[in-house]
């Protein structure tokens, strides 16, 4: 019993310290921008992996700037489409996480008294900027409870140490836009041959449906739901306050 009482010492104080290490990691984002995020160092490692075994070609491209160097209509538009609460919610959005768990729960069971459930239920995520935003920079792609939880905790923190424009500006220099796309002005250049401060609202608005599913979109720029959505985010974008 008592070794057993050890162990458990010693795993807490582990997690206290793995939770103390990310708290500086993200003091350290005050005034230092990151040079890359986990997800992006695990992107890197897959596209070179290919690009070795399949004789491929390497393709990857990522750019810092600074939030004044990417256009007002990306950021409205991102924060339209991803998140339309953020300047006014502190990380998490727990009615948007019960809506996205009721909606979710609905949709799996009308898939499981279909005739013919052929296809997967796609699922609706209720997180935030700022959870993308923690779950890219600091943990792995795994599923699970565990990570889930320890995603909301690296919300309290961002939001506790960053202000809101500091966040959205890391977001938008990190976030996926294609495969090795990552960040405004590679995601700028690559479908638009220009810089991430000379974006209209139309194309802000098409970067910014892309997100969910970036390398979905990538090879279908003609898709009628790009089109589509991208109409409807362009008509919220007025109404979206800026941090």
């Amino acid at each position: 019993m008592r070794s057993f009482g050890r162990w458990l010492l010693w795993l807490l104080l582990a997690g206290l310290a793995l939770q103390l290490a990310f708290l500086l990691r993200i003091a350290l984002m005050v005034v230092v921008a990151p040079e890359s995020t986990t997800f992006m160092r695990s992107e890197a490692w897959r596209i070179a992996r290919h690009a070795t075994t399949d004789k491929g070609q390497w393709r990857w491209s990522a750019q810092w700037v600074p939030r004044d160097q990417i256009s007002v209509h990306l950021q409205r538009a991102v924060i339209a489409s991803e998140d339309a609460g953020f300047v006014s919610h502190g990380g998490v959005d727990w009615q948007a996480i019960e809506s996205a768990w009721k909606r979710n729960r609905h949709r799996q069971q009308q898939a499981q008294s279909a005739s013919s459930p052929s296809r997967p239920v796609r699922l609706i995520g209720g997180s935030t900027i700022t959870q993308q935003l923690a779950k890219n920079l600091l943990l792995s792609g795994e599923r699970n409870f565990v990570r889930k939880a320890q995603e909301l905790v690296l919300a309290l923190m961002l939001e506790a140490l960053l202000d809101k424009g500091r966040i959205l500006e890391i977001y938008l220099n990190s976030v996926e836009w294609g495969d090795g796309v990552f960040g405004a002005e590679a995601a700028a250049q690559r479908y638009f041959r220009k810089s991430a401060r000379q974006l209209n609202a139309q194309e802000a608005a098409r970067l910014a449906v892309m997100l969910p599913s970036p390398r979905f979109f990538e090879t279908r720029q003609g898709s009628a739901y790009l089109a589509g959505r991208t109409r409807t985010i362009v008509a919220r974008m007025g109404a979206v306050k800026l941090p």
